[in-house]
């Protein structure tokens, strides 16, 4: 039987339709926007959302780009660009939430993490892998402290041979102005420090929960470096902005508020953020991830909701004071406050036994000094420890934006703590500390290149022979002694006229360094009752 010319076409019609059938089915869960108000939470600008809107759901968890093609680039939460450079280069992406690492992958915190500050390696030292508190009042100088330290690994990585010696760094702005990110940008480009950065930015501008996400998304990038088999640095600046956005969601949830408002588990917010900073073990590519995180105090308070829940959380804390930023002590920590309780099995051993004194002798130089100042009749040796204090108070303070290599550290710390500046005006210690930076190289390398040694073991020569004749005791005739790391430290006795002063040196096995003084020509000629007077 033969089709009519119309039946044939719709035969042929229904052959095509039947050939080009699309069995995959999708199914979406679509709606559209009756309102944008309570009980929502917008990952965006909410401008752009009108009432009729078709909306659906995308399917995937949150994540955000990662790898090398991030450094030197600045982002939002949600890792899009916001430098005007143009879009990432080749990247991977990671999830904003993952779990921290487990027990087993983990390994105990052993490297040093140098940030070119004397007070804070000496005294509060940060291995990699560590979580360090930076707390304080606003103005006291916390995100310098962040800054030099990204500063500091400039020189570091530079000299680095492998990917096991570079630190990459990532800032995380929360809340703060996009002036004062701007000027951020500018001072990590000016340094040449943005080579190996990224900066994630949620500015006070940007809705609360891009603020509550900004700290997981660095964190997420992070990650790629220490799972990677390499080690990078996050400065969460800073966390208190975090949980008031945090808060914010929370009400806007109509979740039940707590202490100070905030949610229940405004704990666990920053516990499941902080642990994800680890060093992990030489079976899962030894990588790290060093954490420091930021909170700003009411009025010194640090006994309040956040500030206590992030220091149960965190390794230790740098404690910094209004009244001492305003002394003129700068970097403004608080000796007596301040503790880093795993960061000493990471401290370099030439740095650890140079130091060992200095916060005890800190620490009696407060409290004597908070008497002397109703008496004015000292005994010789409360007059000797104000004297000392002041100095070591003083050798301490470092400019902004000037880290210092450890090896010039130890060197500084060690003239101040053995005397060498008891004698010495105030006002020219930190010109004596310049002088004691121009030393030999090959002696700056060897005190580097000292091993990393954990508490209790003796790799190294205990002090033996006289005690070390420095310019708060001089010696009646030459003297040498082995100091309690090896180098051995030569003074001669006092010059007869202020013009030849102290002489010494520092040898290391073959090498030795003539101390060069000329400060001490500073110092008025001894008398014939006895030393020099002292000024404090």
């Amino acid at each position: 039987m033969e089709l009519s010319p119309r039946a044939a076409e719709l035969t042929t019609l229904l052959e095509s339709r039947i050939s080009n059938f699309y069995t995959n089915f999708q199914v979406d869960e679509i709606g559209r926007v009756v309102s944008v108000g309570d009980g929502i939470v917008v990952f965006g600008s909410d401008t752009a959302i009108k009432e009729g809107d078709l909306v659906k759901r995308t399917g995937s968890i949150v994540d955000v780009p990662a790898g090398k093609a991030m450094l030197g680039r600045v982002v939002d939460a949600l890792g899009v660009p916001i430098d005007g450079r143009g879009a990432l280069s080749a990247h991977e992406r990671r999830r904003v939430e993952v779990k921290a690492p487990g027990i087993i992958e983990r390994k105990s915190v052993h490297e040093p993490m140098q940030t070119g500050l004397k007070a804070v390696d000496s005294l509060v030292p940060i291995g990699r892998g560590q979580r360090e508190l930076i707390i304080g009042d606003r103005q006291t100088g916390k995100t310098a402290i962040a800054i030099d330290t990204i500063l500091n690994q400039k020189q570091l990585n530079s000299k680095a041979t492998s990917e096991s010696d570079t630190l990459y760094c990532v800032y995380v702005a929360i809340g703060q102005k996009r002036s004062t990110v701007a000027q951020l940008v500018q001072i990590l480009s000016e340094a040449n420090a943005l080579e190996y950065s990224i900066l994630v930015a949620a500015t006070a501008s940007d809705p609360a929960p891009l603020q509550f996400l900004a700290p997981y998304s660095g964190c997420a990038m992070g990650e790629y470096f220490r799972d990677n088999e390499m080690h990078a640095l996050i400065i969460y600046d800073d966390l208190s902005k975090q949980a008031v956005a945090y808060r914010q969601m929370s009400l806007l949830l109509r979740r039940p508020p707590g202490r100070e408002a905030f949610p229940g588990d405004v704990f666990y917010l920053h516990s499941r953020l902080l642990e994800r900073a680890a060093k992990r073990s030489d079976q899962t590519g030894a990588g790290s991830l060093t954490a420091l995180p930021v909170i700003e105090t009411q009025a010194g308070d640090v006994s309040a909701y956040i500030p206590t829940n992030v220091i149960s959380i965190t390794d230790g804390q740098i404690c910094l004071e209004t009244e001492l930023f305003y002394r003129g002590i700068r970097p403004a920590i608080n000796v007596g406050l301040s503790v880093s309780r795993v960061g000493s099995a990471a401290q370099l051993k030439a740095m650890k036994q140079v130091c060992g004194s200095l916060k005890l002798e800190l620490a009696q130089y407060r409290e004597v000094a908070a008497f002397a100042q109703f008496g004015s009749d000292l005994d010789a040796a409360t007059q000797a420890l104000l004297n000392r204090g002041a100095r070591l108070t003083e050798i301490l303070k470092q400019p902004q934006y000037t880290p210092l290599s450890i090896e010039k550290q130890i060197l500084v710390i060690y003239a101040a703590v053995n005397g060498f500046c008891d004698r010495m005006p105030l006002d020219k210690i930190a010109q004596y500390e310049k002088i004691l930076s121009t030393v030999k190289p090959e002696l700056l390398e060897s005190l580097k290149e000292f091993p990393v040694g954990h508490d209790g073991e003796p790799e190294v020569n205990q002090p033996q022979g006289l005690p070390l004749p420095g310019p708060s005791s001089p010696a009646a005739s030459s003297a040498s002694t082995e100091d309690s790391f090896g180098v051995q430290v030569i003074s001669e006795p006092w010059g007869v006229t202020p013009n030849i002063g102290l002489e010494s040196s520092m040898r290391i096995g073959s090498l030795e360094w003539k101390m060069p003084i000329p400060f001490f020509s500073l110092i008025k000629k001894r008398d014939k009752k006895g030393p020099t007077s002292r000024r404090n």
